[in-house]
């Protein structure tokens, strides 16, 4: 079976106007579409379940798919649509939200819908959030969101290998600072416990994407001299002769 590129290709205009996206994707071979083929006799059958029966069937579909994707490694590469009941806040996100940007994305999800995905990484028999907290918030508080959804929040984990705290710490404040979204005194409360666990200044620069005396800096404001006992930095600590302020 044969498929013409003119047929398949898709049509953004008519996705942005709310219709289902094509029913075949771009570029598909033709033992591609032999597949879609014989799945979507398949797939067909998902619309005799109830709602939370189908969304838990194609979420262990969607699973089945990212073990077979080139892109496994991508952690957005596989979305969930989980119980909100069963995804929680960290004790760590050093963004706040001011109430005005707050009914801003609650007006945003409510219209548009989730167009990014919930963070999180597996804790336990629940999902902590990495990035998204505010995005989590609404899911469960909004009534009107949470009815849309079902009760569901679209939640991508992060890779296995880096689920340690610190590595989460440094995770939701990459995120944070990526969309210039964090504040100086979680910040600086982060930076003291990745000190105390150990993490050397260069880690945590390299990690949270700052410089050495950003850190410093960060330091400095807990007030606390254990956390300026690494040699990289004594030396600027010294008294000199001659060098009285």
């Amino acid at each position: 079976m044969s498929t013409d590129p003119a047929q398949t290709a898709l049509d953004l205009d008519t996705i942005a106007a709310g219709a289902a996206a094509p029913a075949r994707p771009p570029t598909v071979s033709a033992a591609g579409q032999d597949l879609l083929d014989a799945a979507e006799t398949l797939f067909a059958r998902l619309d005799q379940l109830d709602v939370q029966d189908r969304i838990d069937t194609v979420n262990a579909l969607r699973l089945a798919l990212h073990r077979r994707s080139p892109l496994r490694e991508q952690p957005v590469d596989c979305v969930l649509w989980l119980p909100a009941d069963q995804v929680g806040g960290n004790d760590y996100n050093p963004n706040a939200v001011a109430p005005p940007e707050m009914e801003l994305l609650t007006h945003s999800i409510a219209t548009d819908g989730y167009t990014q995905p919930i963070v999180a990484w597996p804790a336990g028999d629940r999902q902590e959030v990495v990035d998204g907290f505010h995005r989590h918030r609404i899911g469960k508080e909004n009534a009107g969101v949470r009815t849309r959804v079902h009760g569901r929040l679209p939640v991508t984990l992060i890779n296995t290998a880096r689920t340690g705290r610190d590595d989460r710490m440094a995770s939701t404040i990459r995120h944070n600072r990526a969309r210039g979204e964090h504040q100086v005194g979680r910040m600086a409360d982060i930076v003291v416990e990745m000190s105390r666990n150990g993490k050397t200044d260069q880690w945590i620069a390299r990690e949270l994407g700052m410089e050495p005396d950003e850190v410093l800096r960060l330091r400095q404001t807990t007030g606390l001299a254990e956390l300026f006992a690494d040699e990289e930095f004594s030396e600027a600590w010294e008294h000199r002769p001659g060098n009285d302020l």
